[in-house]
């Protein structure tokens, strides 16, 4: 109940109001059955923009870091990802990706779409990083469609660190559905899952124009803190 009211009545008006969001192909999300909305991830915003225009509801799979953060605000946080059904996921530890995907399948066996970012945490540059293979397998596993889906211009408006979004314009796009019945029960042979993974990247990449890196972003992110910590810049 809280879903929909959030949605349709509360956030969903605003978010359509402050920032006039462009949706493109919004016909290529099934009108019912399981299917995986699989996108680039450039903002926090991302996470109630593209829910919020969507007729269906939608379910993500979010880092267990915005259901335990400290004090009230975490608990505002938590209570919030709570009431619109996003699935905390704890991404640390060997086992992190058999959890997500579990709870993937779990999603879409109840015939339900589910949100997914391949790259596996936010661009911290606007860039599109290499793709992480667990959507891959879910989308075979599940034997459902990946509706590949662009967020351009939220990067603009949230960078990282950004607390208040920019109020500016926002496109969505949102392309046709892919099929990866061939793959049927190859979800365990890495070569044919990382196909799966670069197609729906390149996809992703067709519709939001952005520069690709084939690298991961969480190592990238790393290997920059790891040089920033070894050569701090000098203060001015």
């Amino acid at each position: 109940m809280f879903y929909h009211i959030l949605k349709h009545v509360i956030l969903g008006p605003l978010l359509r109001l402050a920032f006039r969001p462009r949706i493109e192909g919004l016909e290529h999300i099934p009108d019912e059955g399981a299917a995986i909305v699989a996108g680039n991830h450039l903002s926090f915003s991302d996470h109630f923009l593209m829910p919020a225009m969507l007729k269906r509801r939608i379910t993500f799979l979010a880092k267990a870091e915005y259901f335990t953060g400290p004090g009230i605000k975490g608990k505002l946080t938590a209570a919030f990802f709570h009431s619109i059904g996003q699935i905390p996921v704890d991404r640390s530890g060997r086992d992190a990706g058999q959890a997500a995907i579990r709870e993937g399948l779990g999603v879409l066996r109840k015939g339900e779409l589910l949100g997914i970012y391949p790259e596996g945490t936010r661009s911290h540059d606007g860039r599109l990083y290499k793709g992480k293979v667990g959507v891959a397998v879910m989308a075979v596993k599940a034997g459902v469609p990946v509706v590949p889906c662009a967020m351009v211009g939220t990067f603009e408006i949230q960078p990282p660190g950004k607390v208040v979004p920019r109020i500016r314009r926002v496109t969505i796009r949102f392309g046709e559905p892919l099929d990866f019945s061939r793959y049927a029960g190859m979800e365990d042979q890495k070569a044919a899952i990382r196909a799966v993974t670069d197609e729906i990247m390149y996809a992703i990449l067709g519709l939001s124009g952005q520069e690709y890196v084939d690298a991961y972003a969480a190592d990238v992110k790393a290997a920059q803190a790891e040089q920033s910590r070894k050569f701090p810049r000098p203060h001015s």
